[in-house]
C-alpha cells in the first residue's frame, strides 16, 4: 500500500511553500501534512520517527529559505481549530489553528474582555502562544490558565500555566508544540468589545501596510524602545534587495513587492540588523522563524537570532 494513503489527512510531496507563506515565498518541503486530527499526525510520525519537522498556523511568522525544508511542515489551521465556550463563557478552550482575529472577534461578541488585541496579530493561537503576542499593552499569556503541549512520541499532555515563564514575546527555556489553550477571561460592557475591536482596527490601517505580503513584523521591540523607529533613523525606510522592500508605512514590516526570493528577504533583514547595530549599537533580533536549506548567497557577518 502507498504510506500516503495510510492517513486520512491531506500529504502532499514536494510542496512549493510560497502557497503557504503570508510573505508568498519559500522554498519547497519534502512532506506537506494537513491531518484529520490528532490520532493521524501521530500515525504519521510513527511511520517517520526520525524526520525533522515544523508547525505552521497561517504561515504569518515563516520564511521557508529557497533550498527548502528537508522533513514534513505540519498545517494546524483545517484540522486543529476547535473553541470550547465554559463557565458561563468565563473561559475557552482554543485550539492551536484557531485564527487570533477569530477568537478576538467571539470574545467581543460574548462580552469578554482582554483579547481584543488578537484582532491585530496575523497568526494562530499555537503561534501566539509560542511567542507570547502582545499589542497595546496585552500578552496572551496574561489570559491563560491551562495548556495541552503535544509531543510527537507521547501525544498531548496538560500543563497548568504556571509551568511556563513568558517573557516579552516568547517564553523562557521552553520548545513546547501548544496543542490548545484554556484562556480566561473577564466581562466588559455590552458591544463595548466590538468597538474595541474597530478601534485596534482602524489604528492598524493607519500605521501598518495591511494588505501587502508581510510576515507581520519582523523584529522584536529592543527594551524601551521600537524597531520601526530605530530601522526608521538609520534610514532604511523604502530599501529595497530584489523584490523585497521596507514598507515605507511602517519600518519593522518587510513586504514583497516584486516576486521576491526568500534568499531577498534574508538578506534584507541581515542588512537592516547590520545597519542599525551600526548606527544605535542596538542589535535587532527576529520575531520572524527561518527555516530551510540555505540557496543562494547570504550576506554574512550578521545573525537572524
Amino acid at each position: 500500500m502507498n504510506r500516503k494513503n495510510l492517513y486520512r489527512g491531506t500529504l502532499s510531496r514536494d510542496e512549493a511553500m510560497d502557497r503557504h507563506s503570508t510573505w508568498r515565498c519559500g522554498g519547497r518541503t519534502n512532506y506537506y501534512f494537513e491531518p484529520e486530527d490528532l490520532s493521524d499526525l501521530q500515525l504519521f510520525f510513527e511511520n517517520h520517527p526520525a524526520l525533522d519537522y515544523a508547525i505552521i498556523g497561517l504561515g504569518s511568522n515563516l520564511l521557508v529559505r529557497d533550498g527548502g525544508f528537508d522533513g514534513v511542515i505540519v498545517s494546524t489551521k483545517k484540522s486543529f481549530s476547535k473553541i470550547k465556550w465554559h463557565d458561563n463563557n468565563r473561559s475557552v478552550y482554543v485550539q492551536c489553528g484557531v485564527p487570533c482575529a477569530q477568537i478576538a472577534k467571539e470574545a467581543a461578541g460574548k462580552d469578554k474582555a482582554g483579547l481584543e488585541f488578537l484582532i491585530g496579530i496575523p497568526g494562530t493561537i499555537g503561534g501566539a502562544l509560542k511567542m507570547n503576542a502582545g499589542a497595546s499593552g496585552g500578552e496572551i499569556w496574561d489570559f491563560v490558565s491551562e495548556v495541552e503541549i503535544f509531543d510527537k512520541k507521547n501525544g498531548t499532555k496538560s500543563l497548568a500555566r504556571d509551568s511556563f515563564a513568558p517573557k516579552y514575546r516568547g517564553l523562557i527555556d521552553d520548545d513546547s508544540w501548544f496543542y490548545s489553550a484554556t484562556l480566561k477571561l473577564t466581562s466588559s460592557a455590552k458591544g463595548m468589545g466590538h468597538a474595541v475591536l474597530k478601534n485596534f482596527l482602524k489604528k492598524r490601517k493607519e500605521s501598518q501596510p495591511v494588505g501587502k505580503h508581510s510576515c507581520g513584523s519582523v523584529f522584536v521591540n529592543p527594551k524601551g524602545d521600537y524597531a520601526g523607529k530605530l530601522i526608521d533613523v538609520s534610514g532604511l525606510k523604502g530599501f529595497r534587495i530584489g523584490g523585497a522592500v521596507v514598507s515605507n508605512k511602517h519600518a519593522n514590516f518587510i513586504l514583497n513587492d516584486n516576486k521576491a526570493s526568500a534568499t531577498d528577504i534574508e538578506n534584507l533583514i541581515k542588512v537592516i540588523q547590520k545597519k542599525v547595530f551600526e548606527k544605535t549599537r542596538i542589535h535587532l533580533k527576529t520575531e520572524v522563524k527561518i527555516i530551510g536549506e540555505i540557496k543562494d548567497n547570504l550576506i554574512g557577518g550578521v545573525s537572524n537570532e
